[in-house]
């Protein structure tokens, strides 16, 4: 991948878009809740999204230290009109993906881990 990291974050969320066109959305940020790359078809507020991404992913590795549960890879939250999956992208960033309910949860989770492992070596 060539480009700056602003560039390539930009492009990872793209080609996910492309793959899931009924995605809502699509955020990278910082594990301290600042936006780095966005993708949302509507007028959602990227910063509010970033700093709750970055919260739920330090509540769930608080989570999973307390369990023995490992390195926390993913978590969601769902509700009756549409689901979030926050991906852990290495020790500096985390991936939100806004999926409407019917969404297909192979193909997403396939797609999406692939995204978060590429934003991983970016940042």
């Amino acid at each position: 991948m060539t480009g700056s990291k602003q560039e390539q974050l930009q492009s990872t969320l793209q080609t996910l878009r492309s793959s899931l066109p009924e995605l809502r959305g699509a955020l990278i940020a910082t594990v301290d809740g600042l936006p780095i790359a966005q993708t949302f078809s509507d007028n959602t507020d990227a910063n509010r999204v970033a700093a709750m991404a970055a919260t739920a992913l330090g509540l769930g590795k608080r989570i999973n230290d307390t369990l023995g549960a490992g390195d926390l890879s993913e978590m969601s939250v769902s509700g009756s009109d549409g689901q979030v999956f926050v991906y852990a992208t290495g020790r500096k960033g985390v991936l939100a993906v806004v999926a409407p309910a019917a969404m297909n949860l192979g193909l997403l989770h396939m797609e999406a881990r692939d995204a978060a492992k590429t934003v991983a070596l970016v940042l």
